[in-house]
């Protein structure tokens, strides 16, 4: 009988790590979720985490490689996590591709947490019918990755992301807050939410918005404004098919979608036809789903 082999996916963020067991067609087998032990002086819950997978799925399957999606910058060339300020300083320099597979007798690849989703819901999601797909995430901040034709668009370090691009010049020459990241997260909405005088953060906020409350309203469609915006930018960039939506904020599509897609159609390209919105189908998953297919979409053997 052949065994079926797997990947482990990890999602390594500030708050929480995820691990799952993934088919080659994106289905998870099995999964784990723990809180990241921050306070630890080395990452040694990443290779833990990979072994108890590995442990878990037993003989049924075979497990090949570990994929590790990261909070940061990933430097491609050197293998290893360049920036990631919501993990401690001093794990960056031990998230490297060699000290991962030397703790689990696996090859390991590092992707960044994004990039790793859009590969997810490009492949597997709701960019699956698609040939060229971008994925942007609105939650904590706001992040995105750029799939054609199942490869990753990307350099040497991951790119794809809009959220630090400047979309207003003059503020950004004050020094005044003026990147898609800094107007339109979800820290961005709470904190203008505040300045308000709301006191509602997110899915109670996201409901006043349902209610109609024009102060809540404005607040949210000012900060979505600037996500359309870097979307627009990043759509002349790449023309995409279709800009799948994710992340905590992103989950509420259906008042995401109205400011997004004015923002498109105003700024964006239309020589080649409306550009399809939609919701992240795998949601939270889109990463751990997108380590099965991550090997292909980066080139690896």
């Amino acid at each position: 009988m052949t065994v079926e082999p797997l990947t482990v996916a990890i999602d390594l963020g500030g708050t929480h790590i995820r691990a799952a067991a993934v088919t080659s067609d994106g289905t998870i087998v099995t999964r784990r979720r723990n809180p990241t032990p921050t306070t630890d002086p080395h990452p040694t819950v990443v290779p833990e985490m990979i072994l108890k997978t590995v442990e878990e799925v037993g003989d049924s399957y075979s497990v090949d490689r570990a994929v590790v999606g990261l909070p940061g910058i990933v430097d491609h060339g050197a293998e290893q996590l360049k920036t990631a300020p919501n993990l401690p300083a001093q794990w960056v320099g031990f998230l490297n591709e060699d000290w991962i597979a030397s703790q689990v007798g696996l090859p390991a690849s590092l992707a960044n947490d994004a990039d790793l989703a859009a590969v997810g819901e490009a492949k597997f999601g709701a960019g699956a019918e698609y040939h060229d797909v971008v994925y942007v995430t609105i939650s904590t901040g706001v992040g995105a990755g750029v799939v054609v034709d199942g490869t990753l668009v990307r350099g040497r370090l991951s790119g794809g992301e809009i959220g630090h691009t400047v979309i207003d010049w003059s503020d950004a020459a004050a020094g005044v807050r003026a990147t898609v990241e800094d107007l339109g997260s979800g820290t961005a909405i709470e904190r203008q939410a505040s300045i308000a005088g709301l006191s509602e953060r997110g899915a109670e906020l996201a409901d006043r918005v349902r209610s109609g409350d024009e102060v809540a309203t404005q607040v949210w469609n000012r900060a979505l404004t600037a996500v359309g915006i870097g979307i627009a930018n990043l759509a002349w960039l790449v023309a995409p098919q279709i800009v799948v939506v994710g992340g905590g904020v992103g989950r509420n599509f259906d008042l995401v979608e109205p400011v997004l897609r004015s923002q498109l159609e105003m700024h964006g390209p239309a020589a080649g036809g409306p550009i399809k919105l939609a919701v992240a189908a795998l949601g939270d998953d889109a990463a751990l789903a997108g380590a099965a297919a991550w090997w292909t979409a980066v080139g690896r053997k």
